[in-house]
């Protein structure tokens, strides 16, 4: 069991918590792109995200994770952004994912999950589209607000 799951009712269902990291650069010609992971169950586009050890905030965990999962190397805002949650098809539990920003200086040539995940990088309006989780979507869009980009029909 992971340090930070809370348990709620008396179901096989339960909360648990977890941490993430938009991550991003700024791509040629000054376009923000977003790097996105595939699931290793399903495919579908998302963040590094993940459980938070015990004794770990958020933010070290959003980093561990990017690394861990994307082999993302760079500078995190220890600031939470924000939160979404989701459910997987294959369980019953409900995920709750603290989400921080970092921006991605470099992908090393190694590390754990190479080669277990699909990775793409995304200009900020296509990354917002192609989420998965509807919150995450959100946080995206937000995030672009927030950096001026503009999101067409």
């Amino acid at each position: 069991m992971q340090a930070n799951e809370n348990f709620s009712g008396t179901g096989a269902s339960r909360e648990i918590t977890q941490a993430g990291a938009i991550c991003y650069r700024q791509g040629e010609g000054g376009v923000v792109e977003i790097l996105l992971i595939g699931s290793r169950r399903n495919g579908r586009w998302g963040i590094p995200k993940g459980h938070i050890d015990e004794g770990e905030t958020s933010g070290v965990a959003a980093k561990r994770e990017s690394f861990e999962e994307a082999g993302v190397i760079g500078r995190i805002d220890q600031a939470i952004f924000g939160f979404f949650a989701y459910v997987k098809d294959s369980a019953p539990h409900r995920y709750h994912v603290t989400v921080h920003l970092i921006e991605v200086v470099e992908i090393a040539l190694e590390y754990p999950e190479r080669g277990t995940r699909k990775q793409s990088w995304f200009p900020l309006p296509i990354a917002a589209r192609e989420a998965s989780q509807p919150g995450l979507r959100a946080l995206l869009m937000e995030f672009g607000s927030s950096h001026g980009v503009p999101f067409g029909a």
